[in-house]
């Protein structure tokens, strides 16, 4: 056996262990990894000197691109948590704690970006400004990071102070005793000991999704009046279950409490396509509760969001330190709505009163009640609560230290105590965590115990129940289908123009319904029907190019062989439980021409089918929101050769031919069929510092940007796209050679997103010299000057408004020189314009005083300004 060992953990996660170097690498961390890591016995529990804990990794290698397939790939927050307390890494007199911390492997901006979304799931909002920010009043403020400082043992901590890190690039680094790891290539890595190498590649293979951990099953879920299905009662160490967590159904209307990890296999296991949730209630940020929301954003709508201001602004800026986004852009995927804390707030007809709850990061338990024949019926929800031992330990008189005042102990138990038809509630222990002592004379009709991985205790039981996943309580039963109200809506949003009694001609047919595994329409087979689906999920599996692509509520499946006759080019299949209005082909002929819809149908049938084909718009966007896109693109043909520029209005995607991206000269990809460009302006607003170009005659179809922005499933992907194509420029190896700017740590100010936009001037930059080498003209040189220029003006206005929001006494003075800065940039563009020989001009020179200089002087010295604002 060689000196290292390597073994695949689960799709895109690797173990890479090096026993004589005591180092233990998790190569990737998706949502969940920990429970495969046990599952596999790469994590097992042990006891030496008298003490049980457990074994596991020491390090992280994180991938090198955030999202995959529209997953999180670098979630580190419960492998941490298992190395510092499961293994006993932190903890003092402790056989794991040896003096190492966990290590965090990466890029320099996967590794910021990790340490500051753990910070972030440490602690929430960390300061009293930030909580009166997101709405609390200054004695909320003051009394809650009393509170907190208390869960923090004194001392709101940056977990620098807790891991080692080590940034990686394409040259060999050494981990720890001859160790060493470089990059191969983007997401592609290299590890040595001795001699002997292994490679790990962090690539999500395309149409795949990490795994699930554990098995589920397929349930066939009825659309009740007002139901509880129970979706988890586990916690984020539960190997067999999923972390605690619930759906409702009111009058057919489906709602989440919490999005934890592997959603998606979750709403497939009971029968729900993303299209059909309506929202989603949101107790905290921890990742047990958080990490399915990118599952929501493959929605072809905005998802509701029902959280208490403070929860909601935890929650965005925990997303924004994982994507170096702005918390604000959290609004572009999701439609929030904020709950007033402790009040009765309605929605569409269900009341639901947040309440709060004591915990490290800004929390609320949930109740909801409905009227009914004897008043109400309601349930309530409380996940993560402190058991009350703990919290009585808190309570202190002294307004200035760490803790909690007794008024707030006393409103906490009264809120536990409050009753309900059921209720669910925490009883994972320790010091966050709850205790079902506490609720051993809880006067709730039905009490469900949840949040933990051990086995219930004699006691325990007697106190509480427990629910299987899919075990559905029904608290008012409904007397009708809402299936079919589903069905007329989903029609009418089709055919908005048509009258209501010619869809009841459609609607007039059975709702069929499909066992998992189902194939509904087989490829290049003939089909007596088409299919509206109603609920649950479909896959569409092209066999001749290997693609997959999911299918939700809305979409319209055999409609291709219905009006056309002709061969139906995917196989459909069930994926769970499924439900479909199964119409007739010769009806819906019928229906076509009774109500003159050949020729508008006809029209946009190509375009759609085109949008199919595509990993943009091929899942989840339903077949009306396909049809709505399809009716405004527009076909564009570009001569081979001609530089393409679509403007800011629209999203080109290729259908034929191939169009060329370049950074100055250096060609960067080859876009070809289904690919996509424009979105950096026409979508998230960036000045694009790359050129198109038109390799062979091409034939694009531009999309309005307006119609996209709204499709979050589609503008994730897109956000998806554009950080990869950024992080493939950065770590990428062209370029290397002299003459040219390089990036150096020591030129961060530590704010990830400024950082990146430096980045990409610096890549700007190199364009121009590159540009210069190659002996290109002062005028044609121009050009790339204004592309720069555009964008150190949009940097320029990130920056100062960053600085105003924050208050930053050095404001004016910054903005002033930023208006130097882009004189002194317009008159360097006219020297190389009235140039005849470029390469005489000192470029380099001015851009270590212009960029370089600017940054390592005026820009470090806001630094240490706003990441004491916790802007990171």
């Amino acid at each position: 056996m060689g000196s290292i060992e390597k073994a695949e953990v689960t799709t895109g996660v690797w173990w890479v262990e090096i026993a004589k170097a005591n180092l233990r690498i998790l190569c990737g961390c998706p949502a969940d990894v920990v429970k495969h890591l046990m599952k596999r016995g790469l994590i097992s529990t042990v006891e030496r000197d008298g003490v049980t804990y457990e074994t596991g990794p020491n390090a992280i290698l994180l991938s090198d691109v955030m999202v995959q397939n529209g997953t999180f790939s670098n979630l580190g927050e419960f492998p941490v948590l298992q190395m510092l307390y499961r293994q006993g890494m932190i903890i003092p007199d402790h056989p794991g704690n040896t003096g190492a911390k966990p290590l965090l492997i990466g890029s320099a901006e996967q590794v910021r970006a990790q340490l500051q979304y753990i910070y972030r799931g440490n602690y929430g909002l960390i300061n009293e400004e930030e909580l009166v920010e997101a709405g609390a009043t200054p004695q909320q403020a003051k009394d809650l990071m009393r509170m907190k400082l208390k869960f923090a043992f004194g001392r709101i901590r940056h977990p620098q102070e807790l891991l080692d890190t080590l940034n990686i690039d394409n040259e060999p680094v050494e981990i720890r005793d001859g160790v060493t790891i470089r990059r191969v290539r983007l997401n592609t890595f290299e590890i040595c000991h001795g001699g002997e190498c292994v490679t790990v590649d962090l690539t999500l293979p395309p149409f795949e999704t990490y795994e699930c951990p554990y098995p589920l099953g397929f349930y066939n879920m009825q659309r009740d009046y007002f139901s509880v299905v129970h979706s988890g009662e586990g916690d984020g160490w539960d190997i067999n279950r999923p972390s605690m967590g619930a759906i409702l159904m009111f009058q057919g209307r489906v709602y989440l409490i919490d999005a934890g990890p592997n959603i998606l296999f979750t709403l497939d296991a009971l029968g729900i396509g993303v299209n059909e949730i309506d929202g989603i209630f949101h107790t905290h940020s921890h990742d047990d509760h958080f990490s399915g929301l990118t599952t929501l954003i493959r929605a072809d709508h905005r998802i509701k969001y029902f959280a208490t201001p403070l929860v909601r602004a935890s929650v965005a800026r925990k997303m924004a330190a994982l994507l170096s986004i702005e918390p604000s852009a959290f609004a572009d995927y999701f439609e929030c709505h904020d709950l007033v804390e402790g009040e009765w707030n309605e929605i569409d007809g269900l009341e639901v009163r947040p309440l709060f709850s004591p915990h490290p990061v800004e929390t609320t338990l949930f109740m909801f009640r409905a009227p009914w024949e004897d008043g109400y019926r309601s349930y309530a929800h409380w996940a993560d609560i402190c058991r009350l031992e703990v919290l009585r330990g808190f309570v202190t008189d002294d307004a200035e230290e760490p803790g909690i005042s007794k008024a707030m102990y006393q409103a906490v138990a009264a809120s536990y105590a409050l009753p309900a038809n059921i209720k669910k509630v925490d009883v994972g222990g320790g010091m966050i965590h709850g205790d079902a002592y506490d609720f051993r004379d809880d006067r709730s009709g039905r009490l469900i115990l949840a949040h933990t991985s051990g086995k219930h205790t004699l006691a325990q039981k007697a106190i509480g129940s427990t629910a299987s996943f899919g075990n559905v309580d029904v608290l008012i039963p409904s007397n009708h289908d809402f299936i079919w109200r589903s069905a007329f809506e989903l029609l009418q949003a089709y055919f908005p123009d048509i009258a209501h009694h010619q869809l009841r001609v459609l609607l007039n047919n059975p709702v069929s319904t499909f066992n998992p595994g189902t194939i509904l329409v087989k490829e290049r087979r003939p089909t007596e029907n088409i299919y509206l689906l109603l609920s649950g999920s479909i896959e569409a599996l092209h066999i001749d190019g290997g693609a997959r692509s999911v299918l939700s509520a809305g979409a319209m499946i055999g409609e291709l062989f219905a009006l056309f006759e002709a061969p139906v080019t995917e196989t459909y299949r069930a994926i769970g439980f499924v439900k479909a209005l199964r119409i007739p082909s010769s009806l819906y002929q019928d229906f076509v021409r009774r109500n003159d819809l050949s020729a508008s149908i006809t029209r946009i049938f190509e375009n759609r089918q085109f949008l199919q084909r595509t990993w943009l718009f091929g899942e989840v966007v339903s077949t009306r929101t396909l049809n709505r896109i399809a009716k405004e693109m527009t076909l564009s043909r570009i001569p081979e050769g001609e530089t393409i520029d679509i403007g800011p209005e629209s999203v080109a995607l290729v259908v034929t031919g191939q169009v060329g991206r370049y950074l100055g000269e250096q060609q960067v990809e080859v876009l070809r069929f289904g690919d996509f460009f424009g979105e950096e302006l026409s979508i998230f607003w960036t000045p694009s510092m790359f050129r198109l170009k038109a390799l062979t005659a091409t034939e694009v179809f531009l999309v309005p940007a307006g119609l996209l922005a709204g499709i979050p499933s589609v503008r994730w992907k897109l956000f998806e796209t554009a950080g990869r194509r950024m992080t493939s420029i950065f770590e990428s190896e062209h370029g290397t050679n002299g003459g040219r700017l390089h990036w150096r740590e020591e030129y961060r100010v530590d704010v990830l997103r400024l950082d990146t936009q430096h980045r990409r001037m610096f890549e700007q930059a190199n364009a121009i010299l590159d540009a210069i080498k190659a002996g290109i003209s002062g005028p044609e040189i121009v050009p790339l000057f204004d592309a720069m220029a555009e964008y150190a003006h949009y940097h320029f206005g990130e920056e100062e408004a960053l600085m105003l929001r924050h208050a930053y006494p050095e404001t004016e003075a910054h903005r002033a020189h930023h208006a130097l800065l882009s004189e002194q940039l317009q008159v360097m563009r006219q020297t190389f314009k009235d140039s005849v020989e470029p390469t005489q001009i000192d470029f380099l020179a001015f851009l270590q005083d212009w960029l370089v200089g600017h940054i390592v002087v005026e820009d470090k010295g806001y630094t240490r300004f706003l990441n004491d604002k916790g802007v990171y």
